[in-house]
């Protein structure tokens, strides 16, 4: 079906056009119509909140009421739940921001909901009614998370939780940034539950909602094939840059430029 948003696609090397006119203190910014909407940026699977500070402090600079909620990371539907329950509690406009399996998140949780004006998918599936992670890591080829090598699955009395593995955890889930860094992001990852891999999304709040995409090109866990799919499928406004899954972390300009355009 159509979508209220045109499908064009930024390379990375035009990246910072999308910021054009938006600049902390421009003019755009300063006098746009209405309030700033409040922006929610919900984390994935193997990480927390803290993956968006950088993001954060871009973000909260220029005036923006930022929240980071924690994902449950229980499952698709009672994760979705807990986010359409937060955003409920929030009053004016709201631009909801993913990373990774957040997406998957966002995705159901602001259907229906009317205060939700855009949607910012970074490195992040968005799914389609009844697909699931999955289907959607798999269907292009590329990805390095493999659940039979990549992911230790680790029995508790409430289900089984998934961990990716030290040895791979720097080449799947960020190879762009420095060994120390991907040693305490191994060691602090939030494990997902491990029914999420094959729960199925609902009815997608893209199919309402205007959506924007940054596609992050050396990505060893989303395929990037993936994620531009998932975007021109969206009608999402894309961004394409140069980074590894957590394009949040190791490229937060041109993240904090694509949620400051869904803002606008």
């Amino acid at each position: 079906m159509s979508s209220p948003v045109s499908r064009r696609t930024v390379l990375a090397g035009t990246a910072a056009a999308v910021a054009v006119g938006a600049a902390s203190g421009s003019p755009a910014a300063a006098s746009g119509k209405g309030p700033k909407p409040t922006i929610v940026l919900v984390h994935g699977a193997f990480a927390d909140a803290t993956g968006w500070s950088d993001v954060i402090k871009r973000l909260t600079h220029e005036g923006y009421t930022v929240l980071a909620p924690a994902n449950p990371l229980r499952g698709v539907a009672s994760d979705a739940e807990y986010l359409k329950s937060f955003l409920a509690t929030l009053t004016g406009p709201v631009v909801l921001a993913g990373h990774s399996y957040g997406g998957f998140v966002i995705t159901n949780a602001a259907t229906g909901n009317p205060n939700v004006k855009a949607l910012v998918y970074i490195a992040a599936f968005a799914p389609d009614a009844g697909e699931t992670v999955a289907g959607l890591t798999n269907q292009f080829p590329g990805t390095q998370l493999h659940p039979e090598t990549a992911i230790d699955f680790r029995p508790w009395s409430g289900g089984v939780d998934g961990y990716v593995k030290k040895d791979v955890f720097r080449s799947v889930f960020a190879g762009d940034l420095p060994r120390s860094t991907t040693d305490v992001m191994w060691a602090t990852q939030r494990p997902g539950d491990g029914s999420t891999l094959q729960s199925a999304s609902g009815v997608p709040a893209w199919r309402t909602i205007p959506s924007f995409y940054l596609v992050a090109r050396e990505d060893n866990l989303i395929p990037a094939a993936a994620q531009r799919f998932m975007a021109q499928r969206a009608g999402a406004y894309t961004v394409e840059v140069k980074a590894s899954h957590v394009a949040m972390i190791s490229q937060p300009r041109s993240t904090a430029e694509l949620i400051r355009k869904a803002a606008r």
